[in-house]
């Protein structure tokens, strides 16, 4: 589970957390569930949210194991990773990090228009820049981030990443047209969340992530920095949960004021019918009713959500969870 302490978790992070933890304790006591507080976007980090969010989790009943991973104090892992990646190259001596100049207002208007998923492809702008203008704008202190760079061509023999989604089967992206050169440290300084997760889930043995689609393409990225990073570490089983929004259609989100675990528990929401609705949500029950976590583990399987993987929309207003309403 890795929440971001950006303000209190809603019910598709919740949604999100279930998936993981049923998929981790589905496998008996084998299984380790590891909680990260992913709070290295230090601008947006809302005090108080990681207590909030292990305040929420115990009470819902879903436990972890370990102790508890904060991002913002593994800056010097991350610094490390980023000196490796930058000692590389790709195949024909092209730098395999390089500095990138250019505004989000550049990128977007040189930039095709996404596939709906937030994911901006690159389109290379700096890539192909002479090491005397890249030595004379860092010379001059321009701002910049790093990019790290992917296949040149569509058709070169590791331009392909593939993998197997538990949820929504095999997946194939190609990297230079799909993804392109994504940043690994921002203009600021502070490490991409690319970087971030793909060193955490390495440092940490990570071997089966849980997530929405929206990051289905991110995950060829994070599988191309994993390569450089530790060619022969284990591979990943990834699940990829159907998206849930909201009754104006737009992903559930903190940003757009998504109803939050803060207001349900004010409102009289017990854990059981949270869980209801977010078991329901999974397609593990008809319907939504008031559920345990371990109700919802007995007979779990990864089938079960991959048989029906379309998004989702949640008006909370219509839900009869218990045969009587929670007031809204």
């Amino acid at each position: 589970m890795a929440p971001s302490p950006t303000g209190r978790m809603h019910l598709g992070n919740v949604y999100a957390c279930l998936a993981a933890w049923l998929g981790v304790r589905s496998q008996g006591s084998g299984g380790v569930l590891r909680l990260r507080i992913e709070d290295i976007d230090t601008p947006r980090v809302v005090k108080d949210a990681g207590r909030w969010i292990m305040d929420d989790l115990a009470w819902l009943g879903l436990d972890w194991d370990g102790e508890v991973v904060y991002q913002s104090q593994r800056a010097d892992a991350y610094s490390q990773a980023l000196k490796l990646l930058e000692s590389q190259q790709l195949i024909g001596g092209q730098p395999l990090v390089y500095p990138c100049f250019c505004s989000r207002a550049d990128i977007r208007a040189a930039s095709a228009p996404n596939e709906g998923d937030g994911f901006i492809v690159y389109p290379g702008t700096c890539r192909g820049l002479s090491h005397r203008i890249v030595d004379e704008r860092l010379a001059r202190g321009q701002r910049h981030s790093l990019r790290i760079a992917v296949p040149d061509q569509p058709d070169e023999s590791d331009a392909i990443c593939r993998f197997d989604d538990l949820i929504f089967g095999p997946q194939s992206f190609n990297l230079p047209r799909q993804v392109g050169d994504v940043v690994v440290q921002r203009s600021d300084g502070l490490v991409s969340y690319q970087l971030a997760v793909t060193v955490d889930d390495l440092a940490m043995g990570v071997n089966q992530i849980v997530r929405g689609r929206d990051l289905l393409r991110s995950t060829a990225i994070q599988m191309w920095i994993r390569n450089h990073l530790q060619p022969q570490a284990p591979r990943v089983q990834y699940a990829h949960l159907p998206l849930i929004d909201g009754v104006d259609g737009r992903r559930m989100s903190k940003r757009f004021g998504s109803p939050d675990l803060g207001s349900l528990r004010g409102d009289g929401w017990t854990a059981k019918q949270v869980l209801g609705v977010c078991g329901w949500l999974l397609g593990l029950l008809d319907r939504p009713r008031p559920v345990s976590v371990q109700e919802l583990l007995d007979g779990f399987t990864w089938n079960m959500l991959a048989a029906e993987h379309k998004d989702r929309k949640l008006d909370l207003s219509k839900l009869n969870v218990s045969g009587a309403k929670p007031n809204l």
